[in-house]
């Protein structure tokens, strides 16, 4: 894996990340599929990512008014467990049925972005 094209793609995702577009995402693509990284490896790499750009991305958005604090705390307070109690889930899952569903989420989500009719 190329360092220079590593630190581009970091660049890249990170900015994406802190306008809301989901970085991460993309930084999982970009790991799995052309780093040839385990899904595993590049989800852990991912959540290190994740904490690196998020309080920044965070930071921002509150200072201009963007966050509702109490749809914020239901989030939090649903996220949490579930995202515990997810994270044991795929350690018991085939990696490949994982990666699969994964790419199927995001096609489904890309689709939706897409064609969605704006308010």
């Amino acid at each position: 894996m190329s360092t220079l094209l590593s630190a581009v793609v970091g660049l890249a995702t990170g900015i994406l990340s802190g306008c809301g577009v989901g970085g991460g995402s993309l930084l999982m693509l970009y790991l799995t599929l052309l780093a040839g990284m385990g899904q595993y490896q590049a989800a852990g790499i991912n959540l290190l990512y994740f904490l690196a750009c998020a309080p920044a991305a965070l930071w921002s958005h509150i200072q201009n008014g963007l966050v509702e604090k109490r749809a914020a705390l239901w989030c939090i307070a649903a996220g949490v467990p579930t995202a515990a109690a997810a994270s044991l889930l795929a350690a018991q899952i085939d990696t490949d049925w994982l990666r699969r569903a994964f790419g199927v989420f995001l096609l489904c989500i890309g689709f939706k972005e897409c064609f969605a009719k704006r308010k």
